[in-house]
């Protein structure tokens, strides 16, 4: 009896899975539309300057400053989706990287692309404070 449960465990793993599979493609592929586009306007910026005086240009700077402090963002968002969906072809999404604990459904839904669970996670806050 233990095997067939453990076979319908599996089942909902593998639907959870690749309910998640498709969440983390989405959400690369908005990460990609963001950073083109966050790219186009950072294009447009550069190309529209015109000789000016400092504060603008200062201006400006701070634009192009906040452009790529949000491209840089998107990035390593961008690298965590891209580790999530290599460990799911790897079979190993859903378990903590630090202690090997499956990650709770919950967490992957908010974050799916968690790498650690709760208490490791929050371990690793405390440190680095």
């Amino acid at each position: 009896m233990a095997t067939v449960k453990k076979k319908k465990d599996s089942a909902m793993d593998h639907g959870f899975i690749e309910k998640m599979e498709k969440s983390l493609s989405g959400l690369k592929a908005g990460i990609v539309d963001n950073l083109i586009a966050g790219n186009e306007d950072f294009k447009q910026i550069v190309e529209g300057m015109d000789p000016k005086d400092l504060a603008d240009i200062a201006s400006d700077d701070i634009d192009r400053k906040m452009i790529e402090a949000i491209g840089s963002q998107e990035l390593k968002r961008l690298k965590l989706i891209d580790s999530a969906l290599t460990r799911i072809k790897q079979g190993k999404y859903g378990l903590c990287v630090k202690c090997g604990k499956r990650i709770p459904q919950e967490r992957l839904e908010a974050i799916p692309y968690a790498l650690m669970c709760i208490e490791c996670k929050s371990e690793e806050e405390r440190r680095n404070r």
